[in-house]
């Protein structure tokens, strides 16, 4: 019992003296999805803790689930690009993408280095696959955009 104490003394212990900066740096599986955008150590806590308490990343990692890509990397080049303007974005893309036209269309062409008019047809086309659901995260939505366009 003393030993359980201790241990979790010290977790608090380092908890506390940790820099408070960092925003998340849980890498993938659903404890990070749960927890995404919210900063501070609590959040990434609890994140690491739902991933190692039921294997999600692991999982995620194995299968391409959970924003998680079977070679260990959640994104990368413009798919990382394109993630970050979606994490903020993501609602007016929904509305771009409905409509087939907008800025948010317009700014995704630049990040691609395609034509605009291109951007805006496959995503119009393909609404349905991009926003399957109101639930959407835009880990989700970069990959199928991402597919989409290269198609």
């Amino acid at each position: 019992m003393k030993k359980i104490i201790f241990a979790s003394l010290m977790l608090g212990a380092v908890a506390l003296t940790a820099p408070a900066h960092a925003i998340d740096s849980t890498g993938c599986g659903l404890g990070s999805m749960a927890w995404r955008g919210q900063s501070g150590i609590l959040p990434q806590v609890a994140a690491v803790t739902t991933n190692g308490t039921f294997g999600t990343q692991t999982f995620g990692i194995t299968f391409g689930t959970s924003g998680c890509d079977p070679n260990g990397r959640v994104t990368g080049g413009t798919q990382k690009m394109v993630l970050a303007f979606l994490e903020n974005n993501l609602e007016q893309f929904a509305m771009d993408a409905a409509a087939g036209q907008g800025e948010t269309i317009t700014t995704l062409a630049g990040i691609m280095n395609m034509d605009e008019k291109t951007v805006a047809e496959k995503t119009y086309q393909n609404f349905a696959v991009l926003f399957p659901n109101e639930n959407v995260d835009a880990v989700d939505v970069t990959l199928k955009f991402y597919q989409i366009m290269k198609a």
